[in-house]
């Protein structure tokens, strides 16, 4: 999003939020049937994420990234990643609008937090065709700070000059 983009959403009323979500991932394809059978007060719609649809609708979106969190955007362009994601995906749910407003506190904030994190945990424990990194590839998970990427061969800080 660019300043102008971000400048004219703020403040702008969401009328439609699109969700991008892993098509590869189990969580994910689970989550996405269980938002569409949910009554909606904000309509949503699920694109899976850096397909030829998703790349079209959001050009200047950083696709890979929206594998490596959860991302939502607003009808007026506002970007929405991992916690922050999640609770205006919940705010848009008719049943779900009042735990969204909890989640939004400082307290229900860090709720949200370790929600999303414990899903990325559990996303990079299976294996599905690369987009989440996995053991061995240079990825680590850390509960408390997410995902962090130490090149291999680079474990203890020294890593080898290339050839």
């Amino acid at each position: 999003m660019t300043a102008e983009t971000a400048a004219r959403a703020a403040g702008t009323p969401v009328r439609a939020l699109t969700v991008l979500y892993d098509a590869e991932c189990s969580l994910c394809t689970f989550l996405r049937d269980w938002l569409v059978r949910q009554p909606q007060w904000v309509p949503l719609e699920l694109v899976p994420a850096g397909s030829a649809e998703a790349r079209r609708r959001f050009p200047g979106l950083d696709h890979a990234g929206t594998f490596e969190e959860i991302t939502v955007v607003g009808d007026a362009g506002q970007v929405y990643r991992g916690a922050d994601a999640w609770v205006v995906t919940l705010w848009a749910l008719r049943k779900y609008r009042p735990l969204a407003h909890r989640l939004s506190t400082p307290s229900g904030a860090r709720l949200a937090r370790g929600a999303v994190l414990a899903a990325a945990a559990w996303r990079g424990t299976k294996s599905r065709g690369g987009h989440t990194p996995r053991r061995g590839d240079g990825w680590v998970y850390d509960r408390r700070a997410g995902w962090t990427y130490h090149p291999p061969g680079c474990a203890d800080g020294r890593c080898a000059a290339p050839s």
